[in-house]
């Protein structure tokens, strides 16, 4: 689908709101996302059987030139494939006149991206991890979703109702003043409607073009540098040297005896088996949703504190300065992947991107993922060849520094703001007029006398299996898979 681009002064955004249906209004939204998991289903076992057909027919020795033709996997192309066999089919010919047809749509339009980041990711033109073929979507695990981009969708002028195409009214657990505000002055245009199903309630979010409105930051000229952590979750320096840490509320681990005692009740209830066709008794059920709820409260404190935290963030400082982690990475870690995901490292960098952007106007600096910026004495500039996660005091070996880790790490980090103007990265240097790459841009990691003569006179930066030169692949027209 092509990526929907607003008006200059204009940005698209996101208002969600909780819904508070009736009985009826709940069975017709799990049909609604229901049709839309059949149709993305349909449209995979569509476009892979002629991949199947083709390879039958490669082993009977069928030239090229004869074998079936590839099915198109575009979203006008399966609509039209769709089409023509939705009144024949009896996965779908008794009650697919029952849903909207948004709700296809959003089927069909899910799997041309599926497909889209498969060919894109094996032509290698797509970042992040290889993408395999679409699979199935599973009725039991499949997340209840639908978007609807035309017909009715307004917000009602009560404040307190929603009108999606044959849906009808919804009620909302919240006012809708907000979104609503803005449609009556004319500042906001309604764009699409997306329902789902998410921690134990149904939710509806518009994405509305709207009028950007800047707020001007606090301290304008202020620069922050963040330390993200997990017994400390953010330790912030600014650029005249304050340091101030907050500390992990750690919300998933003060529920875990809650959620241990919860996850034994659910041990001793009859549970679902796949393999035999077992169905879940109805203590089962309760006992399960009681324990949902326990997880979904803790999602709902971490997305709480996390907001406020980069909110507070973007409205004070000019300038922020963040780590580009390698969090997939760390979540590798058995011994720390519990806390890193409970932190959300990811979604700190998240938010503060859009809200830096959208709302301030501000600036945001993504340190480079080889920066040294813990090695680093933010007084000289020295840095250590090693320096062991254990150790939680930074101690400078050539201008006799002791500091905090983390602190020395974000002061460092809050000396980058300037770094690509006026200095080299290193908080003692934001005055000098030397215009340089930052330390660690080279990925190399300098030694001090002492450390170089401790390891030997190696100074590091020797070359790591991440970072060898990988063959570039060829990126012309890529056939389809080999099944």
């Amino acid at each position: 689908m092509k990526k929907f681009r607003p008006q200059p002064g204009f940005v698209v955004k996101a208002y969600r709101f909780a819904l508070d249906p009736n009985a009826v209004q709940e069975r017709a939204l799990h049909s609604h996302c229901g049709a839309a998991r059949a149709a993305y289903n349909w449209a995979v076992a569509w476009i892979e059987a002629s991949w199947w057909q083709r390879k039958a027919e490669s082993t009977y020795g069928v030239p090229q030139e004869q074998l079936t033709e590839w099915r198109p996997w575009s979203l006008p192309a399966l609509r039209k494939a769709f089409n023509a066999v939705k009144h024949t089919d009896p996965r779908f010919a008794a009650w697919w006149q029952d849903n909207s047809k948004e709700a296809y749509n959003t089927g069909l339009a899910n799997a041309a991206a599926a497909f889209d980041n498969y060919a894109r990711s094996r032509q290698g033109l797509r970042r992040g991890r290889a993408m395999g073929l679409p699979r199935f979507k599973s009725k039991r695990k499949a997340r209840l979703s639908c978007r609807f981009t035309t017909g009715t969708i307004r917000v009602d002028a009560d404040g307190r109702h929603v009108t999606l195409p044959r849906l009808g009214t919804l009620r909302t657990h919240e006012p809708t003043v907000k979104l609503l505000a803005r449609v009556q002055a004319g500042t906001a245009r309604i764009l699409s409607a997306t329902v789902r199903h998410e921690r134990g309630r149904w939710f509806v979010s518009f994405q509305v073009e709207v009028k950007q409105d800047l707020a001007r930051v606090a301290r304008p000229q202020a620069a922050v540098g963040i330390d993200l952590g997990v017994k400390t979750l953010a330790v912030m320096a600014d650029s005249t040297g304050e340091i101030r840490g907050l500390a992990n509320p750690g919300h998933y681990d003060r529920a875990r005896k809650q959620l241990r005692r919860a996850s034994r009740v659910v041990s001793r209830r009859q549970g679902p088996d796949r393999r035999t066709g077992h169905k879940p008794s109805k203590r089962w059920e309760k006992a399960n949703a009681a324990r949902n709820r326990v997880h979904h409260r803790v999602a709902n404190l971490r997305a709480d504190a996390l907001h406020k935290l980069t909110t507070s963030i973007a409205a004070e400082y000019g300038t922020v300065v963040v780590e580009d982690l390698n969090v997939a990475g760390m979540l590798r870690n058995r011994r720390l992947a519990r806390r890193i995901a409970d932190a959300g490292f990811g979604e700190i960098r998240r938010q503060l991107e859009y809200k830096t952007r959208q709302r301030h106007a501000s600036r945001l600096v993504v340190a480079d993922r080889w920066y040294p910026s813990s090695k680093t004495c933010s007084e000289c500039g020295a840095v250590k060849a090693k320096l062991p996660l254990h150790v939680r005091t930074y101690e400078c070996d050539a201008c006799d520094l002791v500091l905090d880790r983390d602190d020395n790490a974000a002061l460092n980090l809050a000396a980058l703001a300037a770094a690509a103007v006026t200095g080299t990265g290193v908080a003692g240097d934001q005055d000098t007029t030397q215009v340089s790459k930052p330390r660690g841009a080279d990925r190399k990691t300098r030694a001090t006398a002492r450390s170089r003569k401790a390891t030997g006179g190696r100074a590091g930066g020797a070359t790591l299996p991440h970072q060898r030169q990988t063959e570039t692949r060829d990126r012309t027209q890529a056939e389809a898979p080999t099944l």
